[in-house]
């Protein structure tokens, strides 16, 4: 109880400048652990649908009757689904249009990758503030702690406190706080940049996978008609 006294002590008594920057990093470390908290329910909300679909996809299901499963309940933000429902929409129009089997095909490639690159940036969002979080707060903290020991030693230097270690270690331990508010706001982001920017890739790769084999499976059908 005494040590949590003293390291509030320490805080409430710091330079003003150096609550500023405890006060942005502080700052920094909730924003990023409220982006962590709702990456991780968009990843796994992703994963789900797109475990759900593969379950359809390759279950030789007839893809009318999915296409207008997909259609009558698709949200939002459903991942996958809005690719394929995107890429068959495009595939009936082009058709009833009677385009060519060749301009059929183009036109649904060129949607499924706009569909591909707006889910790529679903995934993405927010991810760059904890590449900032990341690499930028433990420079924050060090200039508090800079900051801190500075005026400390300035402090001392002037003769305005005893001359002895006991004057100028509060200084440099409040100084000392600000670098480890830095890390603690830093480590967690950076760790989570790393773990959500693998898993959008996966999510990805898995994405373009079913658009290549959706792309094949209309060429086979496009072709077949013609």
């Amino acid at each position: 109880m005494n040590e949590q006294i003293s390291i509030i002590s320490l805080i409430t008594e710091a330079t003003l400048i150096v609550q500023a920057v405890m006060v942005l990093l502080l700052l920094a470390s909730i924003f990023s652990w409220v982006v962590i908290f709702q990456r991780n329910l968009v990843m796994s909300n992703a994963r789900r649908v797109l475990h759900n679909f593969q379950d359809h996809f390759w279950s030789g299901m007839d893809l009318n009757v999915y296409f207008q499963e997909v259609r009558d309940f698709q949200d939002n933000d459903t991942g996958v689904e809005n690719i394929f429902v995107d890429g068959y929409k495009e595939y009936l129009r082009l058709h009833q249009q009677g385009a060519a089997p060749a301009a059929i095909m183009q036109g649904v490639e060129r949607v499924m990758r706009v569909a591909v690159t707006r889910e790529e940036e679903v995934l993405t969002k927010h991810l760059p503030f904890l590449a900032s979080v990341g690499s930028i707060c433990p420079f924050i903290g060090l200039f508090g702690t800079v900051w801190g020991i500075m005026h400390a030693f300035i402090g001392l230097a002037s003769g305005s406190q005893v001359n002895t270690i006991n004057s100028v270690a509060p200084g440099i331990a409040e100084a000392l706080i600000a670098t480890a508010m830095g890390l603690f706001a830093a480590i967690p982001a950076v760790l989570a940049f790393n773990h959500f920017s693998a898993r959008a890739q996966r999510l990805l790769f898995n994405y373009e996978a079913i658009a290549d084999e959706f792309s094949s499976i209309l060429h086979r059908r496009v072709f077949a008609e013609s």
